[in-house]
């Protein structure tokens, strides 16, 4: 494979720190821009984080002496520099949008973070071991934009990753109605316990717009391409409560599933254990070996024991069992920044590079 280009869009924020990180000695990807706001323009990449960084090693001897370029006022010299770029910006959806469709009219893909565009027709939002097919709607969406290179792809929701994984593979039998209550890192909400001391000793039961996306984004994820759109699924039917808990990182999700055709526990762990996507065919450098990781023991998967399993792109699950009400209830766990996140954005880039579509 050949080395691609790359900036990272929203660069001083804790997903952006996560991007450098990861970024830093990549097989293929090369970070030759950092961009953020105006108040961080100008500066070297060190200068403008500053106490800012709060990621477990040091800045990245690769980014840390980049100029921080202005993220909104230098689309095309940004554009020019590199073959795509990561997008992970703290702004209002509307603004989110308008930047990311302006990134992708520079002829410039975006590989995205952010929510703003999850719900756009053309857009994939893609978990790449489940619907990496949805790709093939990128030609529609340049199509719509005027565009012969720029696009948007989007991963989905970080809380998503813990369980939308476990119940994928089981569709041949029919996922009729689920329900999950997750439970939230912190590192989602873009804190640490030095800048959120409220969290210490403490759970908050609600956190903005996250149960509408937990119950929404899955059915675009189990949807087809139809013509020049993504066409939703109509079922699984998702409810969800989701929890914020004094957790650094790894969201973990309890999940409650019936099914058209009730398979056997041993017919659901063969699954769990079989199961291959595409990064795994296509051996991408950020795929796990194995996906998915099933525990036996009663008292696993645990956040800190297994959220980094596989360099925190695996999906852990453990407490398989059948429930009263539902067919079979458990619990999984994935490391948000990582596979939620800036991990799971530059796997949907490496299959996009994989697949033709960073090309120029």
């Amino acid at each position: 494979m050949k080395r691609f280009n790359v900036g990272v869009i929203g660069a001083t924020g804790m997903v952006g720190q996560r991007f450098l990180t990861i970024l830093e000695n990549h097989p293929w990807f090369d970070v030759k821009v950092v961009a953020a706001s105006a108040r961080s323009a100008g500066k070297t990449y060190r200068e403008a984080v500053g106490e800012k960084w709060v990621m477990p090693t040091d800045i990245p001897s690769n980014a840390a002496d980049l100029i921080v370029m202005n993220a909104t006022d230098d689309i095309d010299k940004i554009a020019s520099q590199v073959d795509f770029v990561f997008c992970a910006v703290d702004m209002k959806k509307d603004e989110i949008r308008a930047l990311e469709e302006a990134y992708a009219k520079a002829e410039c893909p975006v590989v995205s973070n952010n929510s703003a565009h999850r719900g756009t027709p053309d857009v994939p939002m893609v978990i790449p071991e489940l619907n990496s097919d949805h790709i093939h709607i990128i030609p529609a969406q340049r199509k719509r934009l005027g565009t012969k290179r720029g696009f948007i792809a989007v991963k989905s929701n970080c809380s998503l990753q813990s369980y939308v994984p476990a119940l994928f593979p089981l569709s041949e039998y029919g996922v009729k109605d689920v329900l999950v209550c997750t439970y939230q890192a912190i590192s989602g909400a873009g804190k640490t316990f030095k800048t959120w001391p409220d969290m210490v000793d403490n759970v908050i039961p609600f956190i903005g717009g996250e149960e509408e996306k937990s119950e929404q984004e899955p059915l675009k994820i189990w949807g087809k391409i139809d013509g020049d759109k993504i066409v939703p699924a109509s079922t699984p039917n998702f409810t969800a409560q989701c929890i914020r808990v004094p957790v650094s990182d790894g969201h973990m999700g309890a999940v409650f599933v019936r099914f058209e055709s009730k398979p056997s526990k041993e017919d659901i762990l063969k699954k769990w254990r079989d199961f291959k996507g595409k990064p795994q065919e296509l051996e991408l450098p950020s795929a796990p070996k194995q996906f998915l990781h099933y525990f036996e023991e009663d008292n696993m998967p645990q956040t800190k024991l297994q959220r980094n399993l596989e360099n925190g792109m695996a999906v852990s699950i453990g407490r398989l069992r059948e429930d009263t009400q539902y067919d079979y209830k458990f619990v999984c766990l994935s490391h948000n920044t990582l596979r939620g996140a800036a991990g799971g954005a530059v796997l949907l880039a490496e299959l996009l590079c994989a697949e033709g579509y960073m090309d120029r």
